[in-house]
C-alpha cells in the first residue's frame, strides 16, 4: 500500500480572496476544526468522511464537499486508500461580493445547505478552475473570468435562497474602451479588473456585456488579437520562439496550442507553407 501523501498549497498574488490545495491523504486525520473561510472542494479520487453540521458525511469521486465558514468539520479517509482532492478556501467576502455582481444587489455572504454537492456538471468546472489556477498557461484575464463566472455557477444552483442574475443591457462604448485597451497592450498579462475599472462596471457584468456584442469573451478576445498579429509575424518569417514572446505568449507551446485551434495548422506549418 502506498502511504505517501502529497500536499500543494498556493495562492495568486493577483486574486484576493482565494487559497488553494491539491493533496493526496491516505493516514491524515483532521480534528474537529474550521476555517474562517468556505472550503470547497472536488474530490478526484478515494473516498473523504466528514462530521458536519450534525451528521456524518461521505464525499465519493465527483463529488463537491462543502463546510460554510464558521461551520466546525472533521476528516478522514474511508478506504485504505484515501482520498485525493482539490480545495478551494474562499473568503466569504469574496462571496458576497460576487453575489452583489451577478445579482446587482447588496452584497450579501451565501449559505450553502449540504455538505456533499452532486453535480457533475459543476464538479467538472471546479475541477478544471482549479487546474487552470495552477497552470503558468493561462493569463490573469482567464482565470479571474473563469473563476467568477464559476462562482456564479456555483451560488446560482446550490445556495439558500433563489438568484436571479441581472440582465444586461447594450454597453457600446464602454465596450469599445476594453477592446481598444485590449489591442493596444495585447502583450501585457491584462487583469479582469483593470478592464473593469477601464469600462466603469463591475467584472462580471463587463465579461457578460463584452460577450453579447463582440461574440466572445474578453479573454477569448485577448487571444484572437495576439495570435492574428502572430501570424502577420510568420507571414514575413520570424522565428517562431519570437512570435510567442513578442506576442504575449509564455512560450512555443503556448502559441501552438491558439494557433491551432484558431487555424487548424500549427505555427510551424503556417510558416513552411507560407514562405514556399
Amino acid at each position: 500500500m502506498d502511504t505517501s501523501e502529497q500536499i500543494k498549497f498556493w495562492r495568486l498574488p493577483y486574486i484576493s480572496g482565494i487559497e488553494m490545495l491539491h493533496a493526496s491523504y491516505i493516514q491524515q486525520s483532521f480534528s474537529r476544526h474550521m476555517h474562517e473561510e468556505f472550503a470547497v472542494g472536488v474530490i478526484e479520487s478515494g473516498n473523504l468522511g466528514f462530521s458536519y453540521r450534525g451528521r456524518h458525511l461521505v464525499a465519493s469521486q465527483g463529488c463537491i464537499n462543502i463546510c460554510n465558514a464558521g461551520e466546525f468539520h472533521t476528516g478522514n479517509a474511508q478506504t485504505p486508500e484515501g482520498w485525493r482532492y482539490r480545495m478551494f478556501y474562499i473568503d466569504p467576502d469574496f462571496l458576497a461580493n460576487t453575489f452583489a455582481q451577478a445579482t446587482g444587489k447588496v452584497a450579501r455572504i451565501p449559505f450553502f445547505q449540504h455538505g456533499v454537492i452532486n453535480d457533475p456538471s459543476l464538479s467538472r468546472r471546479l475541477h478544471h478552475l482549479h487546474q487552470m489556477l495552477e497552470s503558468t498557461a493561462h493569463g490573469k484575464l482567464q482565470q479571474e473570468s473563469t473563476l467568477l463566472a464559476t462562482m456564479v455557477e456555483f451560488i446560482v444552483r446550490h445556495s439558500d435562497s433563489s438568484i436571479a442574475v441581472r440582465a444586461v443591457g447594450k454597453e457600446n462604448q464602454k465596450v469599445k474602451k476594453v477592446r481598444d485597451y485590449i489591442e493596444a497592450c495585447f502583450t501585457e498579462n491584462i487583469s479582469l479588473q483593470t478592464l473593469a475599472q477601464i469600462a466603469c462596471l463591475s467584472q462580471f457584468h463587463l465579461v457578460r456585456v463584452f460577450q453579447r456584442q463582440i461574440g466572445i469573451p474578453p479573454h477569448a478576445y485577448l487571444n484572437q488579437v495576439r495570435i492574428r498579429r502572430a501570424k502577420n509575424m510568420l507571414k514575413r518569417g520570424l522565428p517562431i520562439v519570437q512570435v510567442a514572446l513578442e506576442n504575449g505568449f509564455t512560450d512555443q507551446s503556448h502559441l501552438y496550442r491558439h494557433f491551432k485551434l484558431a487555424y487548424g495548422i500549427t505555427p510551424g506549418e503556417y510558416s513552411k507553407n507560407i514562405q514556399s
